[in-house]
């Protein structure tokens, strides 16, 4: 793994988020996107070299919606940069780690993107992810 690529904290109202976020970190955010097969929009901040994306749920039976019913607003997953997520799947699988998804996926920020189930990482939801062009 290379670094922590972004934190990931789910949202009730983006627009609010947004707002509560320019505020804290004194910045704007640079990106809002949509990913249908996750059920989200995102918003991204950068700080430092680390990404903050808020994620609010676009359909009621999306893992935010389903996030925020039992915990709560705040942080949802941790990401880290991997040269090529595929490689990295395996690896992570031989060693015993349980991943949610067996194939990779797009994600949000052009991203290649498959998580960990938080049952094998001590309770803390973990993505892996590379650049989509680093996979091809």
């Amino acid at each position: 793994m290379q670094k922590i690529e972004h934190i990931g904290i789910a949202v009730k109202n983006l627009e609010e988020s947004n707002a509560l976020f320019a505020k804290l970190l004194n910045t704007v955010h640079y990106k809002t996107e949509e990913v249908p097969s996750e059920g989200v929009i995102t918003s991204f901040f950068k700080v430092g070299e680390v990404k903050i994306e808020l994620l609010q749920a676009t359909q009621p039976d999306s893992p935010i919606s389903r996030f925020i019913e039992t915990k709560g607003e705040g942080i949802h997953h941790i990401a880290f940069a991997v040269d090529d997520v595929n490689t990295e799947l395996a690896r992570l699988q031989a060693a015993g780690f349980e991943a949610i998804h067996d194939t990779p996926k797009e994600g949000a920020d052009q991203k290649i993107i498959a998580f960990l189930h938080p049952k094998s990482t001590q309770r803390v939801l973990t993505e892996i992810c590379s650049d989509s062009h680093a996979t091809k």
